[in-house]
């Protein structure tokens, strides 16, 4: 009984601030186009998707996400199979060394990224943050698909290889479908930290290009409208739910393996 009413607790102690986010974005909490305050409707939501800048930030965060998922899943997955499968001179010092810089605060590095973005012509663009997002999300792809691939028999390498298939035929029809749940698990990391990051957002997105996370921000001021916050929030939420939902019998089975 106390366990059931201490997880309750902690349940609600969770999910009262989305609620309360969810309850607001119905509410009217300024006046405009003839609606009073404290009306209810779904008018949050229709002003949101009128705004052409509020769309263009949906868009681009959605750009830049696909981009570093397909950027990080290509390049962490053949760099796992060479430090699971080979020996070479700091393989493991390498492996450590790529989580030691994904530790590091991405404030450190803002100002070296801004100055050699900005000479590539890639400030205020979805593909600039993309890239910059990679070289963060990078490690724990690898890190994680490393101990994947670690986990897979070498015997699977070597019938497949004896059996005649090439590199690439390997990769796609027998090693990818066996770390299926570790893909599962890296792309859901990469997501995450891609959709909700702020800090290299506001520096590379000076005028153009912004994300929702910018597009939230830029709508607090003197006179906040919380019910468009709240609404643009709750719009922001989809695509993360979206994402759990695509992987998430991979995502269940990748944790319970890894652990």
């Amino acid at each position: 009984m106390i366990r059931a009413a201490g997880l309750l607790a902690l349940a609600l102690f969770i999910l009262l601030p989305l609620a309360q986010a969810v309850m607001l974005s119905f509410v009217v909490t300024l006046p405009k186009d003839g609606l009073a305050e404290g009306a209810v409707g779904l008018m949050n939501y229709a002003a949101v998707l009128a705004a052409p800048e509020l769309r263009a930030a949906m868009v681009n965060s959605a750009v830049y996400v696909v981009l570093n998922l397909l950027l990080c899943i290509a390049v962490a997955l053949p760099a796992a199979y060479a430090l699971a499968r080979y020996r070479f001179v700091g393989d493991r010092h390498f492996l450590l060394l790529i989580l030691v810089f994904r530790v590091t605060p991405p404030v450190v590095l803002s100002l070296p990224i801004f100055i050699l973005f900005s000479k590539l012509g890639l400030v205020n663009s979805p593909v600039g943050i993309a890239l910059v997002h990679c070289l963060f999300n990078l490690p724990v792809a690898i890190w994680i698909l490393e101990s994947f691939i670690r986990a897979v028999p070498r015997a699977l390498d070597e019938t497949a290889f004896l059996d005649g298939h090439s590199g690439a035929s390997f990769f796609f029809r027998h090693l990818i479908p066996a770390i299926a749940p570790g893909i599962g698990v890296a792309a859901f990391f990469c997501f995450i930290f891609s959709w909700v990051e702020v800090v290299f957002a506001r520096i590379l997105t000076v005028t153009a290009g912004k994300p929702v996370t910018m597009a939230i921000s830029a709508m607090f001021g003197f006179q906040t409208d919380m019910g468009m916050v709240m609404a643009m929030t709750c719009l922001s939420l989809l695509p993360g739910l979206g994402m759990i939902w695509l992987v998430r019998n991979h995502l269940a089975r990748g944790f319970t393996l890894r652990a």
